[in-house]
């Protein structure tokens, strides 16, 4: 699975290929959203630029998907490596500065960190789902198939075993 790894919380995040990179950190409870975002962000709509970040150029040039429309128009003065968060999905594992509106002040060190540990490549399709089993018994749907129950025996208890129980 691709890795994002956000570099001011020191965190490797897993997430399944074209998963949207806002909805993995909020899901992880990474926090994206300085004063402004935390009292005002439109949910994950590209209005209102609160949750962009900053994608280190390291590895794979295709990490995420390409910049929407929304994102060339609401970063437009921006650093092109500034994406919202809400609008990209990850493809391939990357490295990920939230905030970057806060400042350099001690994100070299953490970020020198961040790019001495290889990420991991992970795949680049969602996990298939189990093959389903051989199923001999009738469809429950189907006219005239029967369910087996279990504790069928139960239905045949007289009262007498359940107990008398005044009204």
């Amino acid at each position: 699975m691709p890795v994002i790894r956000f570099v001011r919380e020191g965190r490797d995040v897993e997430c399944y290929p074209g998963e949207n990179l806002r909805e993995v950190a909020l899901r992880e409870g990474i926090e994206l959203y300085g004063l402004k975002g935390k009292l005002g962000n439109c949910g994950g709509c590209g209005q209102c630029i609160t949750c962009f970040v900053d994608v280190v150029p390291a590895g794979s040039a295709v990490a995420l998907s390409p910049r929407t429309g929304v994102e060339e128009r609401k970063l437009m003065r921006r650093p092109q490596t500034w994406r919202l968060a809400c609008q990209a999905l990850v493809e391939h594992s990357v490295l990920v500065v939230t905030r970057p509106q806060a400042g350099e002040a001690g994100l070299a060190p953490l970020l020198a960190g961040a790019l001495a540990r290889p990420l991991p490549p992970g795949p680049t399709a969602w996990p298939e789902p189990p093959a389903a089993e051989a199923d001999s018994s009738p469809d429950e749907n189907e006219p005239g198939a029967t369910r087996e129950v279990a504790g069928s025996d139960i239905a045949s208890a007289t009262s007498d075993e359940v107990g008398d129980e005044a009204p």
